[in-house]
């Protein structure tokens, strides 16, 4: 378990702007992760392993896309007993983001709302941390890169953007995860509609098959899709994933729903809410893509994990793998082993 409880640094943390902690744990985890300091947030990995789209996870739980937008920490997240880290969401050019304050904690209902608007370094400095890392480690890491468009790019040259980020990452991810859910680029949902989302996966199937070619190797591609769709939607986007080859589903991004906490301080934030507010919802598009995929269409379950009852019950809707992201901020990296513990105990076939 890791030397320093989280419990002693959360509230020290908490203290703070939410953009300013976060921006100083990653940069204490970019400076320790080499290092012996490291032992204050590592721990031993749960041994778990799970085959999905091809990938031998060592077990299932993963880092949520955007904790980790520049690829930084990722020996970080390796000590931490990750199954699998997905980083990003990157975007072809740098971009700041949108305006600050972006981010906000309403600890009575553990969660967070933000709009950060895909800030980052860009593409050419995540793939050289990528790669800096990968070569670095002696241990085989099961990296999900994470890839958008950049907000200047108007919607219908948004294709564009995501075959530049395909052909750049490509080589250096185990899988790659296309995101057009976030709610904090304008626009960017609009590419779940039906024919948006028909030109983008046609082009994204084509330039795979490219490169899988050159590269003599095919990487999954996974859809990010959000909470706030209905049955139908998901229906006709489960129809088009599998028809153009995509290999899973990550379910779900944050959601614009209100509900449960527009009395709280910060609740009517514009902003992707998530956290607790988001689990039912998250749950229930996971059941419905489940029912729309059939039983071996892969999944990953994300929203609203804060134990490991709460994983297990994504699973049981039909995920095969979860990923965290809020519940990691508010009960830190011990909850990464408990939920691994947990989903160790359920009662699937063992692999070897």
């Amino acid at each position: 378990m890791p030397l320093v409880p989280y419990g002693v640094l959360r509230p020290f943390l908490f203290q703070m702007d939410p953009e300013a902690a976060h921006d100083l744990t990653l940069r204490l985890i970019e400076r320790t992760q080499h290092n012996i300091l490291r032992y204050a947030y590592a721990q031993s990995r749960v041994d778990d392993p799970l085959t999905l789209a091809g990938l031998r996870l060592p077990n299932r739980v993963g880092l949520a896309a955007g904790l980790d937008k520049n690829a930084r920490c990722i020996a970080g997240w390796d000590a931490m007993g990750f199954g699998f880290v997905e980083l990003g969401t990157v975007t072809p050019l740098a971009q700041s983001g949108n305006p600050k304050p972006r981010m906000f904690r309403l600890p009575q209902a553990q969660a967070l709302i933000n709009r950060f608007g895909f800030n980052n370094h860009g593409l050419e400095a995540f793939v050289a941390n990528v790669a800096r890392a990968r070569k670095a480690s002696s241990r085989a890491m099961v990296l999900g890169l994470n890839i958008g468009k950049n907000a200047a790019t108007p919607l219908e040259n948004a294709s564009a953007d995501y075959l530049a980020c395909l052909a750049a990452v490509y080589p250096h991810a185990d899988y790659v995860t296309v995101n057009i859910s976030s709610p904090n680029t304008q626009g960017l949902r609009d590419l779940q509609s039906d024919q948006a989302l028909v030109q983008l996966l046609e082009s994204l199937a084509e330039q795979r098959q490219q490169l899988a070619q050159a590269q003599g190797r095919r990487v999954p591609i996974f859809v990010k899709i959000a909470p706030d769709l209905d049955d139908a939607q998901i229906q006709s986007i489960a129809a088009h994933l599998q028809q153009y080859g995509m290999d899973g589903a990550i379910a779900t991004n944050t959601t614009l729903e209100r509900t449960a906490v527009a009395h709280l301080p910060h609740g009517a934030e514009a902003g992707g809410l998530s956290g607790v507010p988001v689990r039912a919802a998250s749950t229930r598009v996971i059941a419905a893509l489940r029912r729309a995929t059939g039983p071996d269409f892969p999944i990953i379950g994300v929203g609203g994990i804060f134990c490991g009852a709460d994983a297990l019950e994504k699973i049981q809707a039909g995920a095969h793998a979860v990923q965290i992201y809020s519940g990691l901020i508010y009960r830190g990296p011990r909850l990464v082993h408990d939920i691994a513990s947990t989903l160790a105990k359920m009662a699937y076939p063992r692999e070897k």
